[in-house]
């Protein structure tokens, strides 16, 4: 679920990518921000309070994030992939959560579906600084899109996932120098 664009890639025929891992992390993180990539294996407790905490299928207990750091070693925010499927063809999301655990940003970097069915920007925008306390569900806290309503859905569910997973996870620990 939580994988890198690398590995959708050559099994996602057809899918429109807007932006590789490494452009997407670059911007997200322009240098001289440190990214470090680490790996968390989740309980089974874990997996399910996640899942329950999400109210999203979380399937896999093994995570891989991104967390970055300012050259004095000040935590910027972690980055996740989220790779999902809609309807019938694969989205890759990447959702950076803030160091005060709200959503800092929502990039859709790869999409099977017709584009029409994609959100426009401004719908992602309204995502950025909710919380998983705060409704993160289409009708909600996040406005209904007429013709990408499963896209919508999907992002919303994959925007609480990684909220409940990170909040799982706990905070990432400062590189060594």
């Amino acid at each position: 679920m939580l994988l890198a664009l690398a590995a959708l890639l050559p099994g996602a025929a057809g899918a429109a990518v807007f932006e590789t891992q490494e452009q997407a992390l670059a911007r997200a993180f322009p240098p001289p921000a440190r990214v470090v990539r680490s790996t968390a294996y989740l309980t089974t407790a874990q997996v399910e309070a996640a899942r329950k905490a999400a109210q999203a299928p979380v399937e896999s207990a093994v995570v891989t994030r991104y967390a970055a750091f300012s050259i004095e070693g000040t935590h910027l925010g972690t980055a996740y992939f989220d790779d999902h499927v809609v309807r019938t063809a694969r989205e890759v999301l990447m959702i950076v959560v803030a160091p005060d655990g709200s959503l800092r940003s929502v990039d859709v970097l790869a999409f099977g579906e017709p584009h029409d069915y994609l959100p426009r920007e401004g719908w992602l925008r309204r995502a950025e600084g909710k919380r998983s306390g705060d409704g993160l569900f289409v009708g909600r806290a996040l406005a209904h899109v007429t013709g990408a309503t499963l896209t919508t859905r999907a992002i919303a569910a994959a925007a609480r996932r990684v909220l409940a997973l990170d909040a799982q996870i706990g905070p990432p620990a400062r590189p060594a120098k």
